[in-house]
């Protein structure tokens, strides 16, 4: 299967597939006497993997990782789990930083009372916002 076959096939662009060529994603395919390149069947079920740990959160580095153990699909268990699990983590503390942070900003709201006045510029660092009520 050509290169532009694959890409069609799995939705994706030439640039795509031969970036995770170079990044290690993809096993660089057979080349046909003229120097096509010649793909197999299971890339496509390859690029399906790569696509579906993206849409779970994994990075690249993390997808290249899991191929490198033999993982085929997002279904399966053992590494794919354990990745998972650490990525919900991440997300799980970045959610309850992020909530820190809107109690934060909803109390500076509350207490201006919708009366926050810009302190002049003379007491204010370079490129840092300050507010006082």
């Amino acid at each position: 299967m050509t290169i532009g076959r694959v890409a069609n096939v799995a939705g994706v662009s030439i640039d795509t597939i031969r970036f995770y060529e170079r990044q290690g994603l993809l096993v660089e395919p057979r080349r046909s006497f003229s120097g096509y390149r010649n793909y197999s069947e299971d890339v496509i079920d390859r690029l399906r993997f790569i696509f579906d740990a993206k849409r779970l959160g994994f990075t690249l580095k993390e997808i290249k990782e899991l191929l490198s153990q033999g993982v085929k699909s997002t279904a399966e268990c053992g590494p794919v789990t354990r990745k998972a699990e650490a990525k919900l983590a991440e997300m799980n503390d970045e959610i309850a930083r992020l909530q820190r942070l809107r109690v934060r900003l909803r109390k500076m709201v509350e207490a201006c009372g919708g009366q926050c006045v810009p302190m002049p510029a003379s007491r204010v660092r370079k490129k840092e916002i300050s507010w006082k009520s």
